[in-house]
């Protein structure tokens, strides 16, 4: 039996996409669907992209306590979900489970861990002689991952953007979404 991921997360919320046209899911060890996708049109990116070009001015001024909360609640729910987040990457990659849990569950919570702890000494802004620094988010990050190394690829491009104050639209790899899935 597959299960369906027929949802976008936009603007805080599942919304049905704008198309109807899905996608299989294969794990190649089995060479069997396990999943089934929505396939995004160029309506669902605008769509994306104008809520989170909405969502900047304010994540953009949160505090770096704030960003780190967040951060925080998504290593606990990796933490929580990590039999589901690695069986996911079983079936995505075909992997064995110890080693999608082990290697590419941990790579995962990995890359936010470590964004909490440069959060912990990083400096926003500085002084160089006379000249004061600042450094502010760059806006909305398009990010669109390939399918090796799912969670991870995800990782080390969400935890830094999130840390720095950006908003984001996230295109996972067809060929492996799920585990896009779980950690949204």
């Amino acid at each position: 039996m597959t299960k369906a991921y027929n949802k976008f997360f936009i603007a805080g919320e599942w919304v049905e996409p704008q198309g109807r046209d899905t996608l299989p899911v294969i794990n190649p060890a089995s060479e069997e669907a396990f999943a089934t996708i929505s396939m995004g049109t160029a309506d669902d990116v605008d769509a994306a992209a104008r809520a989170a070009r909405a969502a900047f001015p304010a994540w953009s001024v949160s505090s770096i306590d704030e960003r780190k909360a967040v951060i925080e609640k998504i290593i606990a729910g990796l933490k929580a979900r990590g039999a589901e987040m690695a069986a996911a990457i079983s079936d995505e990659m075909g992997a064995p489970i110890g080693f999608a849990k082990a290697a590419q569950l941990g790579a995962g919570i990995g890359h936010f861990k470590n964004i909490l702890a440069v959060l912990d000494s990083y400096q926003f802004e500085e002084i160089r002689g006379t000249t004061r620094i600042v450094k502010e988010p760059a806006g909305v990050c398009g990010f669109i991952t390939p399918w090796n190394w799912p969670l991870n690829q995800i990782a080390c491009k969400v935890a830094p953007a999130l840390a720095a104050g950006c908003t984001i639209v996230l295109k996972p790899s067809e060929i492996a979404p799920v585990s896009a899935y779980l950690l949204t």
